[in-house]
């Protein structure tokens, strides 16, 4: 089994910036490739980023590319979202997901674990 505990959300203003942490606790961390997902309201939870088990392949939604950026420290435990100039309509809450596999996805049904998810508002 994997916990996983996100934290980093909140409110903020159009342009600004926020870094997202999940921490994952249980078996192996270092083996499980990472993913963030979102739900907007009224909406299905959609990908956002992934990365593998090294760190070394990461893959984003094409909304979020060039903004975005997921990291991951294999000491820490910890998966990362670093988010800038966020936009409105990036407003969701952000599950963080593991994968028993090694390879990331950008399949939520390849995810075996999640997170119970963190609030982002991004005011216009």
């Amino acid at each position: 089994q994997v916990q996983l505990v996100e934290s980093g959300g909140g409110l903020v203003q159009a342009g600004g910036s926020l870094r997202l942490s999940c921490a994952a606790s249980g078996r192996t961390f270092s083996s499980n490739a990472m993913g963030w997902f979102r739900q907007a309201p009224g909406k299905e939870r959609e990908f956002v980023a992934a990365i593998n088990w090294s760190g070394g392949r990461t893959h984003y939604a094409d909304s979020v590319k060039g903004r975005f950026t997921i990291s991951r420290d294999n000491v820490k435990n910890t998966v990362y979202l670093q988010m800038n100039s966020l936009k409105p309509e990036d407003t969701a809450v952000y599950y963080c997901a593991a994968r028993k596999s090694s390879t990331s996805s950008y399949y939520e049904n390849e995810y075996d674990y999640w997170g119970q998810g963190t609030q982002v508002t991004v005011s216009s």
